[in-house]
């Protein structure tokens, strides 16, 4: 009897560990798409496992710049819902990827930090055997909780990158956890300690360029958790503010951001 409920008691400990990196907190997919504001967009579809990820591939006029943005988005939604910060990239000349992760837009599965980094990578490599992206150079550009893939992406490939940007971006998913329940920090701080955390990958891209932008007024990541990413960052890099909201700068104040995009 006592090895049955001992046996029973690592079974449930299992599955609460198995759970305790809490990715149901962080992301609130929707398959509900807006409609696309872009003149030309197409969708490319990768299985993974037994999923299919997608990604929304947009296309300006005239791709002048021969630059292409890979672009991971924030917690909710999906890639129809963060259109306005991707627009004026395309506007001013940027190929754009947008990428949904399982769960999110026409992607099918569920999201996890283990899943969205391993098919982040996938999709990378995926990608960049396209003829209209294989010549071009590569930028990472991570908004929110986009962050995290963001860097950990360049972090694997910083070879295949020309340069970085974030924008509003927490600093871990610990520190964002923590924010909203600082009572059970310590707590927090153990069950996320092995997930990858942008604020130590960043420490990893020595030599290439890094655009943070950040904004005190945002109400949803402090702004110290940009002020961190930026101190660990190395040379070259810069941190623009702006006096949006979370995330609006590109919709707000979007002449200096496009001017520190282009000279990366």
């Amino acid at each position: 009897m006592k090895t049955k409920l001992l046996f029973s008691a690592l079974f449930l400990l299992t599955i609460f560990f198995s759970k305790a990196q809490m990715d149901d907190k962080f992301y609130q997919p929707d398959k509900v798409m807006k409609p696309l504001e872009f003149s030309n967009p197409s969708f490319i579809s990768l299985p993974v496992e037994n999923d299919t990820i997608t990604a929304l591939f947009l296309k300006p006029q005239i791709n002048t710049k021969k630059k292409t943005v890979f672009f991971f988005h924030g917690a909710n939604g999906n890639v129809s819902t963060y259109q306005y910060i991707t627009k004026p990239l395309v506007d001013d000349g940027f190929q754009v990827v947008m990428i949904d992760f399982r769960g999110y837009g026409k992607s099918t599965g569920t999201p996890t930090h283990l899943n969205v980094a391993a098919d982040g990578q996938k999709m990378f490599e995926f990608l960049l055997n396209k003829p209209e992206i294989r010549n071009t150079k590569i930028y990472i550009y991570g908004a929110s909780l986009g962050s995290q893939i963001a860097v950990h992406l360049t972090r694997e490939n910083k070879d295949k990158i020309s340069g970085l940007i974030i924008d509003g971006g927490m600093s871990s998913f610990a520190d964002i956890a923590s924010v909203h329940a600082p009572q059970y920090k310590a707590f927090i701080n153990q069950m996320l300690q092995n997930v990858y955390a942008a604020k130590e990958d960043v420490k990893y891209t020595e030599g290439l360029p890094k655009l943070f932008i950040y904004s005190q007024n945002d109400t949803t990541i402090p702004f110290s958790q940009g002020q961190e990413m930026f101190k660990n960052a190395s040379e070259p890099k810069q941190l623009l503010e702006n006096k949006a909201e979370h995330i609006q700068g590109l919709k707000d104040e979007p002449e200096e951001i496009l001017k520190a995009i282009n000279n990366l």
